[in-house]
Formats: structure tokens, sequence, C-alpha cells
């Protein structure tokens, strides 16, 4: 007789129904920024033929047309990137080659409107950001999310906060697929279930929410556009020469660069909801905030001198940063208790390819380590308003 699924396998089973349903929300809203950026453009064209505006003016709607430039290379670049991806000559956070290829899953199409999705959903063009800034998250999402129907551990190396759009959201999921909750001990493995459970029905809040918040800017996404293209019959009535208008049809054109400011902002505002719930900056917010303690702590982890650490301590500081962040990510708003804190230590200790992924051995992966994530965690809870 089969045996039926865990009650984790079935949390497991809705995350991935619901990465999906976010992928697809993902899509649908590349295709509209498609349309909306379009829009953008043929305005600007209408402004461009308009003499004399106010150099304030002017200066503000090129920046406006520069922010569009960024996003759109953006997408090219990760269209780029997906192409090496599939094609197995790149890797995924620096990771495997094509966390989707090497899982042995379907790879399906990247189109124009997912990776403009993705550019906006990770909101790094209104900054210029190089696309290798997208290797923790819009990679991984080409290499999980577009490309693969089921979510597995592969050993992405880099931040496990690269899986998916939804940054960490079922990394709890993932992990126990690759064979972390294997337990002789059934209380123990029932323990870190239930642990899973938790963090997953947290991810599940957070994805409704996130679709929520795709379905909201689809709709800013069209209700701009019909504004735009409204303004683009307009001001062509308007005269082209500013000089000549009179001060309601320049206060008419004012408004129409201050709409354009707005439909802009849709393409690169990041998907709140889809960011990392803690990031870098957070954990250097603390690390300001008790920089002797943490300094002790590198020195007796590592085994070494205080005089050595100035030179050392740099190296030692990125590793471990990362590796608290990740972990810091996976238990978001998650109350563990000593017992959950052990178990946890222990599967991510045991498990190869974890450590690997955050560069670091097994002899330095203390059970510290994770009452210095609990502790900077609190640190941000109380200093979030």
């Amino acid at each position: 007789m089969k045996k039926g699924k865990t009650e984790l396998e079935k949390m497991q089973d809705k995350v991935e129904k619901m990465v999906v349903r976010v992928n697809e929300k993902i899509t649908i809203l590349g295709e509209h920024l498609g349309i909306l950026n379009t829009t953008l453009t043929n305005i600007q064209e209408e402004f461009d033929k308009v003499q004399n505006i106010p150099n304030e003016e002017k200066i503000r709607y090129e920046e406006l047309k520069q922010i569009r430039l960024n996003w759109k290379k953006q997408v090219d670049e990760i269209t780029k990137k997906y192409e090496k991806i599939k094609n197995g000559g790149a890797t995924v956070a620096g990771g495997i080659a094509g966390v989707g290829v090497g899982a042995g899953v379907a790879v399906a199409a990247l189109g124009p409107g997912v990776a403009m999705g993705i550019a906006t959903v990770f909101g790094v063009a209104s900054t210029g950001t190089a696309v290798s800034a997208l290797s923790g998250a819009a990679l991984a999402w080409l290499g999980g999310g577009a490309l693969a129907s089921r979510w597995r551990w592969n050993g992405c190396r880099g931040s496990i906060s690269c899986f998916g759009p939804i940054g960490l959201a079922i990394a709890g999921v993932g992990v126990t697929a690759g064979g972390l909750l294997f337990w002789k001990n059934k209380n123990d493995q029932k323990c870190l279930e239930n642990l899973f459970i938790r963090i997953s029905n947290r991810d599940l809040k957070s994805f409704e929410l996130a679709i929520n918040e795709l379905n909201d800017r689809i709709k800013q996404i069209d209700n701009g556009n019909i504004e735009l293209k409204f303004a683009i019959r307009v001001i062509p009535n308007l005269g082209l020469d500013y000089n000549k208008m009179t001060e309601e049809e320049q206060q008419e054109l004012k408004k129409y660069i201050h709409l354009m400011v707005l439909c802009t902002q849709l393409l690169v505002d990041p998907i709140k909801e889809l960011q990392p719930k803690y990031t870098e900056k957070d954990f250097d917010k603390y690390i300001k905030h008790t920089p002797k303690k943490y300094k002790e702590w590198h020195i007796s982890s590592q085994n070494i001198n205080i005089s050595s650490f100035e030179s050392y301590g740099r190296k030692i500081f990125e590793e471990y940063k990362k590796l608290n962040v990740t972990l810091a990510n996976l238990l978001y708003k998650i109350n563990i208790n000593e017992t959950e804190k052990k178990l946890l230590w222990k599967s991510f200790r045991n498990n190869e390819k974890f450590l690997e992924s955050m560069s670091i051995t097994k002899k330095n992966f203390n059970i510290d380590i994770f009452d210095t994530v609990l502790e900077a965690l609190n640190f941000k809870y109380r200093n979030t308003r």
C-alpha cells in the first residue's frame, strides 16, 4: 500500500503551487510593463518636439529617459544570462551550471515579458545596478522558477536567499528535499518537520501578499498607460514652443511630466513582498551596534590571535555575513526553542552542500552562529518601525 504524504510534503506541494502562481503573475506583469515602456517612449518623443522647455523640467524628463534605458538594459542582460544558463554555459549565483537544467527539469522559453517582469520585481534599474547584482535573486529565478516546475536543493552557491523570486521563501522546503531532515530519531525528525511547516506557512502568507501586490501593480500600470496615451494626444495641441503657451498650457505640460515620473517608477520600483526580509544592510547595522562582541566571537571561532584579526578579519566577516543573512531570512519571524535550534544546527552542519555554498567548514559552523542570528533578528525587530 502506498504511503500517504506527510504534513510537510503536503505543505511543500502548496508552496510549489504558490511559486508557480507567483511566476505566472510575474510573467503577466512583464507583458504589461512592455506596453507601458512603449507608451513612455512615445510620450518622450512628443516632449522632444517641444522647444524652450525650462531646463529644470527638461533635465527631469531626460533623467526619466535614462532610467528607462537602464531598465531596458537590465532586461536585455537578464535575457542573455538566461540563454547562458539554459545552454549550461553559466552558473546560478556562482554555483552549479543551470539549476533547472542540472536537476533534469524541462527548460521553458524566456520571452521578453518574463525578463521585464524579473527586472522590475528586483528593482535594479533605477540605481543602474549591474546585472551581476541579480545573481543571487533573478538569475536563480531563471534557474529555478522559470526553468523548473518543482524546486529542489541543488547546492546553489551563494545565499539561500537566491531561491526564486520570493527571496528565501522556500528554502525550508528546498533543503528538506535534499535529505536535510534525514534523522533516525523520529522525534527529532518530527520536531524539524514542524519547524519547516511553520516556515512554509509564513512563506505562503508572503506569497499571497506578493500576488496582491503584483495585481495592484498591474492595475496601476494599466491606469497609467491610459493616462499617458491621453497625454500623447493632448501634448501636440499645446504647441511646439513652451514660451508661446499660456500659463494654463504650461501647467498642463508639467502635469504630464509628473505623470511620466509616476509611471517610470512603476517600471523600476521593486515588489516589496518578493524581497529578502533580512538584508546585508540589516546585518551591518547590527554589527555596528555590537562591534566588540562580534570581533571577539570571530577571533574565538576561527582560533586566530588578535594581531591577525585586522588583516584576516574582513574576509571572515564577509563570509559570515552571508551565512548570517541567509539563516536570518530562514528564521525571520519564526520563534524557535533550544531543541529546534540544536537540531537545525546539526542538520546544516551535516549538509556538505550547504556548508560549501556558505564557504564555511563543518568545524567552524558552531551553534553560536544561531545565537548571533537570533540576536541580530531581535535587533531588527526592536528597531523596525
